[in-house]
């Protein structure tokens, strides 16, 4: 490494905290390295450099305790730009791959710069390149005003989730919002009025750790994040400032804006792979400091075992690994005051060194049990890549989880599948196949119809395979079989009748995720139809391609509309003083159910049947509500049963998904009386009735 020859003053540190501690008089540094026999901290004068103005040799007998190396360095402070060369080494088969001409980002650094001429796969060769590397940059956190800032804590029987891309949320020209911040944190402030107005109490926010955008085939850009850099560092790429260190307050102006709006964070993070990939991919960090530690390694150990489908898997159950997930985790809740995690294929986090599946993974227990923790949203998406699969039996008492099989289940029932009509019930009552025989709550079960991986609901309804050719992978990438409908004609049609009936379609499937038993998450723009155009791909997408296009809130009003009274009735926001602290979900699970079929008390549960009647009784008879599902492709004639305790009173219709706007849904207070003993359900459409507080 070159260096300026001007001296430093410094002395030997210590290696506690691990990363870069800021004082007064000059910064700690602190890097866990067992295997390196050398280990130089790096200092840059520009993010761009190619090479250090100051390199600080770490000795191994007076900078290194344990396993830890540690120098003290003064007269530095915020801003100033560093990395590490980390000697030892290079033997893939003993999985050690040392290379100290790589320029290494700390694993525990809260800033990484990325410089314009940042190049990937010059990354992965080995030896030196004249390209400039991603650098860390020391911050000073201290200082920012919280304004009392305070974690909402819905409870989840009263949580409403939003899974939302930050860049892609606000980054078209006509989104509204002012044209230097599209596509950034502060872009996302000023559309909360709007998350307020559709009724959600918590954004799920795809990835905002650094992550390496040149993560994709060449010529796109790595769009949903899922490929990291650093596990404390937020992504830079979402900010609207110049200077690198603007992010932090602009991510912190995030978290305190949408509290004030009474909307939880929940950040949707990647504990079980990095962006280093395979053996043919960079390195960045990890790697170049002990490779054989952070990651799960093959018995070749120069292969990486591939639990995440990204070439890598992050040696999760591993103490210093358990470590860092922790100290990140602390760090995100102390330091940003978020609400809660999601977490990418969860299941890794079971796996030990070898891969194999452990009874009580370390790492999950250490999150379950942390008093830090307390209060805080843990969803685990509960199966990995490699084919684990722990849907209803993911560990401890305080984790929730994605419910694969509720989406599975209503996409077979909505497009009039055989033999699926008890499963689809199973998945409305809250999954108790997979929950009741934990004793868990009913909100075990996130609900969810789409997601990021997928299909959006207007192309669930729109296309039978995916159209995935803009990835550039020969249409290989994807999921093959979405149990998607497309009511007839693949892609956008002018023909009414399609789309009237792919319009009843994503009503249905709002209805179902938001009157089911469970936490409903919703895709951002499902409430307005966005479309993907059959892509159900789009990480390598950041384009118009699965931006939210503004456009669509005029082209389907009356989706938002039904989208915002559902929202609006299942958090029972216009209940009465014996409701109001009550929510749908909570009514719901206490309540009586008597099932039937076209005639009341005779329900058809058989394999080719497709329609099924619920009565519901709650709160002693003071609401009761009457389900109706047809997933036939001809009406059906329902009978009505009488009221539970009050025969002689009428029902009132709450929603029928094959009316018009504003009749498909109504305000409970203006819901029209029906008093006809039977109700036609039309073809693949849904119909709930109601009545409340025994009146008429």
């Amino acid at each position: 490494m070159e260096q300026h020859q001007e001296k430093l003053t410094t002395d030997y540190g210590q290696s506690f905290p691990i990363g870069p501690t800021l004082y007064p008089d000059g910064v700690n540094f602190s890097l866990f390295a067992k295997n390196a026999t050398l280990v130089e901290l790096l200092l840059f004068d520009h993010m761009d450099d190619l090479h250090p103005s100051k390199v600080i040799t770490l000795s191994p007998q007076k900078n290194r305790t344990y396993h830890y190396w540690h120098v003290k360095v003064y007269g530095i402070g915020h801003g100033q730009l560093y990395a590490y060369s980390v000697h030892g080494p290079f033997d893939p088969s003993q999985g050690h791959r040392y290379d100290p001409a790589k320029i290494l980002l700390d694993p525990y650094g809260r800033l990484v710069t990325v410089p314009g001429g940042y190049h990937r796969k010059t990354s992965a060769l080995y030896g030196r390149h004249e390209t400039p590397s991603m650098k860390n940059m020391v911050v000073d956190l201290q200082g920012y005003d919280w304004e009392n800032d305070q974690h909402p804590r819905h409870p989840f029987s009263k949580t409403i989730i939003y899974e939302m891309h930050v860049r892609g949320f606000t980054r078209r020209d006509h989104s509204g919002v002012t044209a230097g911040k599209r596509g950034t944190y502060a872009g996302l402030i000023e559309k909360i009025p709007y998350l307020k107005s559709l009724g959600i109490t918590a954004v799920e926010l795809l990835p905002v750790f650094q992550f390496d955008e040149q993560d994709c085939q060449p010529g796109l850009k790595n769009y949903w994040g899922y490929s990291p850099v650093s596990f404390f560092a937020p992504h830079t790429g979402y900010q609207s400032g110049d200077r690198p260190d603007d992010v932090w307050n602009e991510f912190r102006d995030l978290v305190k804006s949408l509290h004030k709006a009474g909307i939880e964070v929940i950040l949707d993070v990647v504990y079980n792979h990095t962006a280093e990939g395979d053996e043919e991919g960079p390195t960045l960090s990890w790697r170049g400091i002990d490779n054989s530690i952070y990651y799960i390694l093959e018995e070749d150990k120069a292969k990486y075992a591939n639990y995440a489908g990204t070439g890598n898997t992050l040696n999760a159950n591993h103490p210093i690994v358990r470590r860092m997930i922790m100290d990140s985790l602390h760090f995100w809740v102390c330091e940003m005051h978020v609400d809660g995690f999601r977490f990418d294929l969860a299941s890794i986090l079971t796996r030990d060194e070898k891969g194999q599946p452990i009874e009580n993974p370390p790492v999950l227990w250490d999150i379950e049990s942390d008093p830090v923790f307390a209060g805080i949203k843990l969803i685990a998406e509960a199966w990995d890549a490699g084919g684990l699969y722990q849907v209803g039996r993911f560990i401890g008492d305080s984790w929730k989880e994605w419910n694969g099989q509720f989406r599975d289940g209503v996409r077979s029932f909505a497009r009039g599948d055989k033999g699926v009509l008890s499963g689809f019930v199973t998945r409305m009552l809250g999954s108790p196949d997979l929950y009741s025989h934990q004793e868990r709550e009913p909100e075990q079960s996130i609900n969810f119809v789409t997601c990021h991986d997928g299909f959006t609901l207007n192309d669930l309804v729109t296309y039978n395979t995916k159209h995935n050719e803009a990835n550039l992978e020969g249409n290989r990438d994807g999921s093959a079989d979405d149990v998607s409908w497309n009511c007839g004609v693949e892609g956008p049609t002018d023909d009414p009748h399609i789309e009237a009936l792919r319009n009843r379609q994503v009503k249905n499937f709002l209805t179902y995720t938001l009157t089911a038993v469970g936490v409903p998450m919703l895709l951002m723009g499902d409430e307005v139809r966005r479309t993907q155009k059959g892509n159900n791909n789009a990480y390598c997408q950041d384009n118009e391609t699965p931006w939210f296009d503004w456009d669509d809130l005029q082209r389907h009003p009356d989706i938002f509309r039904f989208t915002q009274l559902l929202i609006r009735t299942r958090l029972q926001r216009d209940a009465r003083r014996e409701e109001q602290n009550l929510s749908l979900n909570e009514l719901l699970r206490t309540s009586e159910l008597t099932w039937h079929g076209l005639k009341v008390e005779q329900p058809d549960w058989s394999a080719d049947s497709h329609s099924v009647a619920c009565t519901v009784r709650a709160l002693g008879g003071k609401l009761s509500l009457y389900y109706m599902f047809n997933a036939y492709s001809n009406p059906l004639e329902f009978e009505l049963p009488s009221i539970p305790g009050h025969p002689t009173r009428h029902w009132k219709l709450w929603i029928d998904t094959a009316l018009p706007s504003p009749d498909d849904i109504s305000y409970w207070t203006k819901a029209r009386t029906w008093t006809s003993k039977t109700y036609q359900v039309q073809p693949y459409s849904t119909v709930i009735l109601f009545t409340k507080n025994g009146k008429k």
